[in-house]
């Protein structure tokens, strides 16, 4: 059975340009070899944008007055990724897929009063083996200030209130998508036991990442554009990228954990078929001393004329005075 996937990232202001260049397939070289760059000319979007995140994220900031403290530690978008697994989608065809993606989509507008208006961008990636969708969006809530007036506010933490926050959403999502006629299972809360882990390096945006973090923090300097030394002083770049240089200590640490229980996964798998194969062979053996035994009664049974039961008796008494 199939699962509805849906999972959610925090990024503060320096990762922006990370994951815009992955998402929207900006990059030249990705480490992820289950991207097919001929293939990245079916992906789609649900929502397009046409300037990069952190861009973005200034226009909607001021177009609707956003309130909130913006600092360099504060998490001021987040991304969604929607996804189920290979066979799912094969199995409903295209344009099924592009409806999945649309339903999940007007869930997330809706999800906690967000607002369309605030979602920046909804990428579906068909160039990989399991598609996916990567939608971005601000984390707005819609509350009142200490004078009782109506506001909009940057506000990640208040938007994922609650240490049930992620059940909640996933909860609500699989009641939406299979209200729409979907057929999938509601994916486990607490692990990830249901999603191959080479499916989920390949769709979660952990793996995809890497590969911008370790191969840009050196070369930042030379992939900003023109435009975007245009809004940013030398000193902000300074700060992105020491931040980005902690970011990646701590997922190749992430990884480094992640391998260890891989091979930890694979050294079990090789113990439980070895088991398996001397479990075999054990058999195989008993049934070839039963025979040697039933044979050796039928021969004693015919040498000397004697009882093949009475025999079997003074045997098996035999057997148990020696245990004793």
């Amino acid at each position: 059975m199939s699962y509805a996937i849906i999972r959610n990232e925090n990024y503060k202001m320096g990762q922006l340009s990370y994951i815009y260049r992955h998402n929207e397939r900006k990059n030249t070289n990705y480490s992820n070899k289950d991207i097919n760059k001929n293939s990245s000319i079916k992906n789609y979007s649900i929502k397009s944008i046409n300037t990069s995140y952190q861009k973005a994220f200034n226009i909607l900031k001021e177009k609707y007055n956003l309130k909130g403290q913006i600092k360099k530690v504060s998490n001021v978008m987040c991304e969604l990724i929607i996804t189920s697994d290979k066979d799912f989608f094969e199995k409903i065809g295209e344009e099924e897929t592009r409806r999945y993606f649309e339903t999940a989509y007007k869930f997330v507008a809706n999800y906690q009063n967000l607002g369309e208006e605030f979602i920046v961008s909804a990428k579906v990636h068909m160039d990989e083996s399991t598609p996916h969708m990567h939608l971005v969006y601000v984390p707005v809530v819609h509350t009142r200030d200490k004078n009782g007036n109506e506001i909009n506010k940057i506000a990640c933490s208040e938007y994922w209130k609650g240490k049930d926050s992620y059940k909640r959403l996933q909860d609500n999502f699989y009641a939406y998508i299979t209200k729409a006629g979907f057929d999938l299972e509601r994916g486990n809360t607490k692990e990830n036991t249901h999603i191959p882990i080479e499916t989920l390096k390949k769709v979660t945006n952990y793996e995809n990442i890497k590969y911008e973090i370790e191969n840009n923090e050196k070369t930042d300097k030379l992939d900003i554009t023109k435009n975007e030394l245009e809004t940013q002083n030398l000193s902000l770049v300074v700060a992105q990228n020491k931040e980005l240089v902690e970011y990646n200590k701590k997922l190749k640490l992430y990884l480094a954990k992640a391998f260890t229980a891989i091979q930890r996964v694979t050294t079990l798998q090789t113990e439980n078929t070895n088991l398996r194969q001397e479990n075999i062979k054990l058999k195989q053996e008993n049934h070839s001393l039963k025979n040697y035994i039933q044979h050796t009664f039928e021969v004693v049974k015919n040498l000397f004329d004697f009882p093949i039961d009475r025999l079997k008796r003074l045997v098996d008494n035999f057997v148990k005075s020696l245990n004793k």
